[in-house]
């Protein structure tokens, strides 16, 4: 009976183990099966599919249809689409992706259009709403649903615009050389020359529980 108990237990404290492993499991290797996962899954668009889309997007400026194509490439077909936009949901690190029919003119670093809009959650302290606003029109704070994102015509813009505007809302960089630092990215991309900043987020996203509800007016 002796035995019976204690190998009983040192199942327990095995099962325990294992979950405590298990739960400490860095949630960047977590994404990244989840990323080999979703590029198991997506499936090539067939020419009836591509037609269809195309009939779509009849009348897109070429920057959206460009950005859509992108999209579709490296994470497949939208979720959904209509004749304004086209939206995929989680792709990457990405909680959702947005391309719309019509152009934003933005002029820094240099003139392009805004045309494709993703999302992360993400709570921005309430002091530094002013820095990110200094920083960059194109990103997007909603302090409400606890999201941030970026608006341009590239994905690595995008990454480069949040990843900035990270170390801005922790207090690491200025907004003056967040603008900086957003410059020389883009003209190292431009000439093939090393820059991380527009491969990926820097840091791993949270996911949820970023949400303020704020709280009633006093009566």
């Amino acid at each position: 009976m002796h035995r019976m108990i204690t190998a009983a237990r040192m199942v327990r404290a095995a099962s325990v183990a294992l979950a405590l492993t298990l739960a400490v499991v860095p949630l960047q290797a977590q994404q990244k099966d989840d990323m080999k996962m979703m590029d198991m899954k997506k499936k090539p668009m067939n020419a009836g599919q591509m037609a269809k889309m195309d009939k779509k997007m009849s009348g897109w400026p070429k920057a959206s249809k460009d950005a859509v194509m992108f999209m579709t490439k490296k994470y497949g077909a939208p979720k959904h689409m209509t004749k304004h936009m086209a939206m995929w949901g989680q792709t990457g690190q990405w909680k959702r992706t947005i391309v719309y029919n019509y152009e934003v003119k933005h002029d820094f670093p240099m003139p392009h259009t805004d045309v494709m809009q993703q999302w992360i959650d993400y709570k921005v302290p309430l002091d530094r709403y002013d820095e990110l606003a200094m920083y960059d029109g194109s990103v997007v704070v909603e302090r409400t649903n606890g999201e941030i994102s970026a608006r341009c015509d590239k994905e690595a813009a995008n990454f480069l615009a949040i990843n900035l505007a990270n170390e801005i809302a922790t207090g690491t960089r200025t907004p003056q050389d967040g603008r900086r630092m957003y410059a020389e990215q883009i003209m190292a991309m431009m000439a093939m020359r090393p820059a991380p900043y527009t491969e990926k987020l820097m840091w791993t996203p949270m996911m949820g529980g970023s949400m303020d509800a704020d709280r009633p007016a006093p009566k």
